[in-house]
C-alpha cells in the first residue's frame, strides 16, 4: 500500500489532461536543449516518467520532446542520471513508431544497454535479432582492458526470454565459454579502494586485500556469491551477475530448450562417457563445460551455507542461494543424468540439516521439486520429503506472504509432477487453506487454479465446509498468533481488536477439539458442527483480514461447485444439497457475508436440482423443516427463493414416480403457512422484510402444486384473491414498496385466470418435455406465450358475459 503523499502524487499524474501534458513537454524540450542540463531537467525527467508510468493507458509525446529524449541518451556528454531517466520515459511510450535511436557507433557498454532498452521495449523480432547481433559483438571483441561488459548481460538475458531462437550455435558458445571464465576463474582479491586524490594517497594506498567467507574466515576455494568482501573487482562482479542468468540461461540453452544448438554425435553421448573423454584429453564442447562449471558452483554455494553468517544481510544472501543453487542443480540433473548420483548424497544431508532449522524453511520447497522431478530415478522416497514440506510450511508460516505465494506457486506450477503424490496435495487441503485464509486477496486467484485438482469424492463434503468456514480460520489463526510465545515486535493480527474472551475460550479445554479440528493439518474425514466458535469468535468478525477473506469464499465457491459437477453422482449430489440446507443459517457473522454466500449456494441448489431432480423427493424431510423453520428469509432470501422454486418445479410425478398427492399437500400446507406468515407479520429487528421475489415465488409454487393436485385449487384461489387485494390496498404493509405491490398484484392476477382453467395451467406449469423443447418458444403456432394469449383472451371473454 502506498502512503497518503504517493498516493496524491499517484492521482495528479493521473489525471493530467492533453493540454496541460503538451505545456509540460514544452518546458522539458527547453531544458533538454540547453548543453548543461541541471538539476532542473532531472527533476522534469522524473515528473515526466511519472505521468506517463502512472497510467495503463499510452500517452501521447509531442514527436519534438521524444527526438530530444532519443538525443540526450545518445549524447557521450549526457550525466548518466539524465540518460536514465530518457531511457525510462521511453520504454513507457513503447510500441511507438518514430522510436529508432541511431545506436550504431555507442562504444560505451552502460549507454549501449540503456538504448537496447528501449528497443527492446518495442517488441519487434527484428529489433530484438538486431539487439542480439550487437551485444554479441562487442561481446566477441571485447579486450581485457575494454569497457565493462556488466550492462549488457541483462539485456542478453532480455533478449533470450522475449526471441529465444534468435541467437546462432557460435553465439551461443561463445556465452558458454565466457559464462565458464565467469563463475569459475574470478579473483580472489578484493577490488581496489577508489582514491580520492590528493598528495598523500598514492603512498599511502593500502593494497587490496583477500575476500571471506560469510563466518570471516580466509576463502581458499574460487570466488562465489556468496564471497565478502569490502569491494568487488570488475571480474567478481561478473561472478555474481553471471550466476544470476544462469538457470534461465541453461534452460534456453539445453536439450530441450527453444535455443539448443544442433546436437553432433558427442553431445549425444551419456555424461559419464563424456567425463571419461575429457579424462582422455579430448575437451569437453562448451555447453557440457558450463554445466560442469555450474555444477561446481552450485556444490561451492551448499559448503558455503553450512556457514554461520555474521551480518544478517549475508544471511538472507545466504538462503536466496541456496534456493537458487538447488534449482540450478534441478536443472543440471534434468539435462545430464550424471550429475544426479553426484548431488543426492549432498542434498539429503541438505534437506536433514534444513528440517531442524525453521530459519531456512524456504529452501525445503526447491529441495522438495527437485526430489519430484528425480525420486524415482534416484530411489528416494519423494512422498516422504512433499509430506513434511506440505505439513509444515503452512502449518508454522502462514502469516509469511513470501512464503505463502511460493508455496502456492509451487503447488500450481508442479501439479503435473505430483502424479500418484498428488494424495498428498489433496489430504493437505485444509493446510492450504490456512494460507489462503491469511493472505486471501493475493493468493485467492493462485488457490482457485488449483482447486480442481485438490476437490474429489472423497474430500468434496469436507472441503464445502472448510470453504464456507473459510473466515472463521482467520479468526483462530489470529488468535492462535496471539497466543503464541515467541511473537514478533510488530503485530501481524489487528492490534486495535481486544479479545481476550476469545484468548480464554482458545486455551478452554472445552473448545480444544473444535479448535484442532478447524486448524487441522490434514483432510480428517469427518465433519464437525462449528457453530459454538462461531459465537465464540464473533468479536474478531470484523476484522480486515476477516473481513478481506469473506470476500474470497463466493468466487472459490463457484469454482468448487464447477469442479464437483465434473464428477459428481446422485450420492454425492444428494450429499452436497443436504449440505447446502443444513449451513445456509449456519455462517460464521462476518458482515455481508451470509448474503454474499447465499447467493451462491442457492444458484448452486438449482443446479444440483436440475442435474438430478429426483433431489427433491429424496430430500422431502429436509425441505419441509428448512420451509418451516423460516430462517431462510435471512441474507436477502435468496436460498429459500430458490428452495421454493425447487419444489414447485420439480415436486412432480412427471419428475420422480415417487412422488405422491400426501408429498404434495405436506409441502402445499408448508408453503401456504410460510406465505401467510411472511406476508402478514410486520418486518422488525428479529423478522426480516421479506422481498417480493421470494412472496412471487411461493404464490407461483403455490399454484404449481394446486394445479397437480386439484383439490387444493379453491384454497389457493382463495389466497391469491387476498393478496391481489393486499397488493391494491392504501397500505401495502410487508409488501414493501407500491412498486413491489404492484409486481406481486400482477402476479396473484396472472396465476387466479390460469387457475380458472385447471388443464390450461397444469399445461402451463408443468409443461411436458415435448413443450419443453426450444420449439415451443420459437414456432408461433405452438409457442407457451401463445397459449398463454389465449387463455387470457377466454378469460376475459367470461369475464365479460358475467352479470355485474
Amino acid at each position: 500500500m502506498f502512503s497518503a503523499a504517493a498516493e496524491s502524487l499517484l492521482r495528479q499524474a493521473r489525471e493530467i489532461q492533453a493540454e496541460e501534458l503538451a505545456k509540460f513537454c514544452s518546458r522539458v524540450s527547453q531544458l533538454l536543449q540547453k548543453e548543461d542540463s541541471g538539476p532542473d531537467a532531472t527533476q522534469a525527467l522524473r515528473r515526466l516518467f511519472l505521468i506517463v508510468a502512472a497510467t495503463k493507458y499510452n500517452r501521447k509525446l509531442e514527436k519534438a520532446c521524444v527526438d530530444l529524449l532519443q538525443t540526450a541518451l545518445l549524447r557521450p556528454g549526457s550525466p548518466e542520471q539524465l540518460q536514465l531517466l530518457c531511457a525510462a520515459v521511453l520504454r513507457e511510450l513503447a510500441p511507438c513508431c518514430s522510436l529508432r535511436p541511431p545506436w550504431d557507433h555507442i562504444q560505451n557498454t552502460r549507454q549501449l544497454s540503456l538504448v537496447a532498452s528501449v528497443l527492446l521495449a518495442q517488441g519487434d523480432r527484428a529489433q530484438v535479432s538486431s539487439v542480439a547481433q550487437r551485444v554479441f559483438k562487442v561481446l566477441e571483441s571485447r579486450q581485457p582492458e575494454g569497457p565493462s561488459l556488466r550492462p549488457l548481460l541483462p539485456v542478453v538475458s532480455k533478449v533470450v526470454s522475449l526471441a529465444p531462437g534468435t541467437l546462432h550455435e557460435d553465439q551461443t558458445n561463445l556465452l558458454n565459454r565466457r559464462l565458464v571464465d565467469w563463475l569459475r576463474y574470478a579473483g580472489l582479491q578484493q577490488g581496489p579502494a577508489h582514491s580520492p586524490g590528493g598528495f598523500f594517497s598514492a603512498p599511502r594506498a593500502r593494497q587490496p586485500g583477500p575476500v571471506t567467507e560469510v563466518d570471516g574466515a580466509l576463502a581458499t576455494d574460487f570466488f562465489t556469491v556468496l564471497s565478502v568482501g569490502q569491494r568487488f573487482a570488475e571480474d567478481q562482479w561478473l561472478n555474481v551477475q553471471a550466476f544470476s542468468m544462469l538457470r534461465a540461461w541453461l534452460l534456453h540453452s539445453g536439450p530441450e530448450g527453444p535455443g539448443a544448438p544442433d546436437a553432433d554425435d558427442g553431445s549425444e553421448l551419456e555424461g559419464s562417457t563424456l567425463s571419461v573423454l575429457s579424462a582422455a584429453g579430448r575437451p569437453l564442447p562448451p555447453q557440457e563445460q558450463l554445466r560442469e562449471k555450474a555444477f561446481e558452483y552450485c556444490q561451492r554455494l551448499l559448503e558455503q551455507s553450512t556457514r554461520r553468517a555474521l551480518r544478517k544481510g549475508d544471511a538472507d544472501l545466504q538462503k536466496a542461494c541456496l534456493v537458487e543453487a538447488v534449482l540450478v542443480l534441478d536443472v543440471l540433473c534434468r539435462q545430464e543424468p550424471s550429475f544426479l548420483y553426484r548431488t543426492l548424497s549432498g542434498l539429503k544431508a541438505l534437506h536433514a540439516r534444513l528440517c531442524a532449522d525453521p530459519a531456512w524453511v524456504r529452501a525445503l520447497l526447491p529441495i522438495a521439486q527437485f526430489f519430484l522431478n528425480h525420486g524415482e530415478a534416484a530411489a528416494v522416497d519423494a512422498e516422504a520429503i512433499c509430506q513434511h514440506a506440505f505439513t509444515r510450511i503452512p502449518s508454522e508460516f502462514f502469516h509469511s506472504p513470501t512464503l505463502a505465494f511460493e508455496f502456492v506457486q509451487f503447488c500450481r506450477d508442479h501439479l503435473p509432477l505430483f502424479g500418484r503424490n498428488l494424495g498428498i496435495l489433496k489430504l493437505s487441503f485444509p493446510n492450504l487453506f490456512k494460507l489462503l485464509a491469511w493472505n486471501s486477496p493475493p493468493l485467492t486467484a493462485e488457490v482457485a487454479a488449483i482447486l480442481p485438482s485438490l476437490v474429489d469424492a472423497s474430500t468434496a463434503v469436507e472441503m464445502l465446509h472448510a470453504l464456507l468456514d473459510l473466515p472463521c480460520l482467520t479468526a483462530a489463526l489470529d488468535l492462535q498468533l496471539r497466543s503464541s510465545p515467541a511473537v514478533s515486535e510488530r503485530p501481524l493480527w489487528d492490534a486495535s481488536v481486544r479479545v481476550p474472551s476469545c484468548l480464554e475460550a482458545f486455551r478452554d479445554p472445552q473448545f480444544q477439539a473444535l479448535f484442532q479440528h478447524l486448524l487441522r493439518a490434514k483432510a480428517s474425514g469427518t465433519v464437525e458442527r462449528l457453530a459454538p466458535l462461531h459465537q465464540l469468535l464473533r468479536p474478531l468478525a470484523g476484522c480486515a483480514r476477516v473481513l478481506q477473506c469473506a470476500e474470497a469464499v463466493p468466487a472459490l465457491l463457484q469454482v468448487f461447485f464447477s469442479a464437483v459437477g465434473q464428477f459428481a453422482d446422485g450420492a454425492l449430489t444428494n450429499q452436497l444439497a443436504r449440505l447446502l440446507l443444513e449451513r445456509s443459517d449456519s455462517l460464521y457473522p462476518v458482515p455481508g457475508y451470509e448474503a454474499c454466500v447465499h447467493r451462491v449456494l442457492s444458484s448452486q441448489f438449482l443446479v444440483l436440482c436440475k442435474r438430478h431432480p429426483s433431489l427433491v423427493v429424496e430430500l422431502a424431510k429436509e425441505l419441509l423443516e428448512f420451509v418451516g423453520s423460516g430462517s431462510g428469509v435471512r441474507g436477502g432470501g435468496h436460498m429459500l427463493t430458490s428452495v421454493v422454486w425447487a419444489i414447485g418445479e420439480y415436486l412432480a410425478v412427471s419428475w420422480d414416480r415417487r412422488c405422491t398427492v400426501d408429498q404434495i399437500n405436506k409441502f402445499f400446507e408448508a408453503l401456504e403457512a410460510l406465505l401467510f406468515e411472511v406476508t402478514q407479520s410486520r418486518p422488525s429487528a428479529s423478522l426480516a422484510k421479506c422481498p417480493p421475489q421470494l412472496i412471487a415465488t411461493l404464490m407461483t409454487t403455490l399454484t404449481k402444486l394446486a394445479s397437480r393436485s386439484q383439490d387444493l385449487i379453491p384454497r389457493v384461489s382463495l389466497f391469491l384473491s387476498k393478496m391481489r387485494t393486499l397488493a391494491q390496498g392504501p397500505a401495502v404493509g410487508s409488501l414493501g414498496c407500491r412498486e413491489d405491490a404492484g409486481a406481486v398484484g400482477r402476479r396473484a392476477t396472472e396465476l387466479l385466470n390460469l387457475l380458472k382453467m385447471p388443464s390450461v395451467a397444469q399445461f402451463v406449469l408443468t409443461p411436458s418435455a415435448e413443450v419443453s423443447e426450444p420449439r415451443y418458444h420459437r414456432d408461433t403456432n405452438t409457442a407457451l406465450p401463445l397459449a398463454l394469449r389465449t387463455v387470457s383472451r377466454l378469460v376475459e371473454r367470461e369475464a365479460g358475459l358475467l352479470p355485474g
